[in-house]
């Protein structure tokens, strides 16, 4: 943690309008993931608890997707700018007994936790500024606040876009501000008073500190980071799209440099909660999110989706297959074209092959599902063969039911087992059987019409 004294200032509120999209602006994603994931991600490790978020637009649907954050939020029932956010934390921020509060944008999902190490310990421990923020030189600034400065490089004031007139303010530079802050509570807390609406947007400006400061005598600081593209906000679709090709790229050749191997890595997308092995083997292009982990010796091959789903050591995950909160054993072989969908598991060495879709069941040690059947609410044992075009009735149009079938019994193909029912130890079912009751250890099981042949009439032409 950084500092106690320190804490740090989410600003969520906005609806963000230029997303063109109902969702809250901070909910939007990458990866699979909210923007809003990625900047906790960078800030829980300098701030710990001491982080507070302000939220309004959507904030139910944000505390929803953050409950560990939740008893932190500052609810800024009106939207009236950053700088009304501010004031509408100070109370809170007070109440926690910290000196000083990092404000950052909920929409900077690529910022990190290094660059702002950097930034607080230059501003606060070097420079000792009142008020700091980081800014970035682009050659396109877009809709970013201007930063102006003197001359002799001291910072005057941050000018937003639309508020910029080249007349009053000179030729622009291209350092625009980056949207963090590091405020000393002491300091501004007269400069809030005065902050105004006097501008295009009618809104309270956090950005108009700065200036504020500069002309009360305060210690402003305009910390440049270059050009990096990491401080930047999203604003729009394309911007997100942008962003997260960037997260990509990143997430990528941080997993080959540890060891993994992506063959087409500029296809494969791998979210930031998902754990890879040294020497699992991934084929692009690849889908990973949530929580999915890969083992070593694991293979996922191309054209797949994993998403909050556990393969472990010597699995094969073959093409077109689709794999949602489930569980694969040791060697196991899955697909091509299979769907796992929540609560399926795998044990060792089991094999779920084409066109075959598993929900909620345990497929046994050893045990095969190969072709073109659906398993949902079952339990099967070891060493099970499930014939082709086998489904489990699971459902009888008011609650689930489960089917059994136990260790080493074979399913004739083209069979319904109609739960709840469950087949016995050894037994077999001949294909083509619709099983409505048990069938015990060890037997044979026939559920179907008696065939008849009848000659056919043939008529002369």
């Amino acid at each position: 943690m950084y500092d106690t004294h320190t804490a740090a200032l989410v600003l969520a509120a906005g609806k963000g309008t230029r997303m063109h999209s109902p969702r809250p602006k901070v909910l939007q994603e990458i990866l699979g993931e909210p923007m809003l994931h990625y900047v906790y991600q960078a800030l829980t490790p300098l701030f710990g608890d001491h982080v507070r978020t302000v939220v309004g637009h959507g904030r139910d649907e944000v505390a929803q997707r953050f409950p560990a954050f939740a008893d932190g939020f500052i609810v800024q029932a009106d939207q009236l700018g950053t700088g009304h956010a501010l004031m509408e934390s100070f109370e809170e921020l007070e109440r926690m007994g910290c000196e000083n509060v990092f404000v950052a944008n909920g929409d900077t999902p690529l910022m990190g936790s290094a660059p702002l190490e950097g930034f607080l310990e230059a501003t606060t421990r070097d420079m000792q500024a009142d008020v700091a923020f980081m800014t970035i030189t682009l050659k396109n600034p877009g809709s970013f606040g201007r930063v102006i400065r003197t001359k002799e490089g001291q910072v005057r004031a941050i000018v937003e876009a639309k508020d910029y007139d080249i007349a009053e303010h000179g030729p622009m530079t291209g350092e625009v501000n980056a949207g963090l802050y590091l405020l000393r509570l002491a300091a501004i807390k007269d400069l809030l008073g005065e902050l105004t609406k006097e501008n295009k947007s009618g809104e309270y400006y956090i950005t108009d500190l700065v200036g504020l400061g500069v002309k009360r005598g305060r210690v402003v600081i305009g910390y440049n980071c270059g050009s990096d593209p990491n401080l930047m906000g999203v604003n729009s679709p394309k911007e997100l799209v942008q962003a997260e090709f960037s997260l990509r790229k990143r997430i990528v050749s941080d997993w080959l440099d540890n060891g993994v191997i992506i063959h087409a890595p500029e296809s494969a997308v791998i979210g930031p909660r998902v754990t890879l092995d040294p020497g699992a083997e991934l084929h692009g292009p690849l889908e990973l999110y949530g929580s999915t982990h890969v083992a070593q010796g694991a293979t996922v091959q191309s054209n797949t989706r994993l998403e909050d789903s556990h393969v472990e050591a010597g699995a094969l995950i073959r093409a077109f297959s689709h794999l949602e909160q489930a569980r694969v054993g040791r060697d196991c072989i899955v697909g091509p074209y299979a769907r796992l969908r929540p609560q399926a598991e795998l044990l060792p060495g089991a094999k779920v092959g084409n066109f075959c879709e598993v929900k909620k069941a345990t497929i046994g040690s050893g045990a095969k599902v190969n072709h073109l059947t659906y398993v949902g609410d079952a339990d099967i044992g070891s060493g099970v063969n499930v014939g082709a075009g086998t489904i489990t009735c699971n459902y009888d149009g008011t609650n689930k039911h489960r089917t059994v079938i136990k260790d080493n019994a074979f399913i004739g193909s083209n069979t319904a087992l109609v739960a709840p029912v469950t087949v016995g130890e050894g037994s077999l079912v001949a294909a083509g059987s619709v099983i409505t009751k048990n069938i015990p250890d060890g037997n044979l099981g026939v559920a179907r019409g008696k065939q008849t042949n009848i000659a056919r009439r043939h008529t002369r032409s």
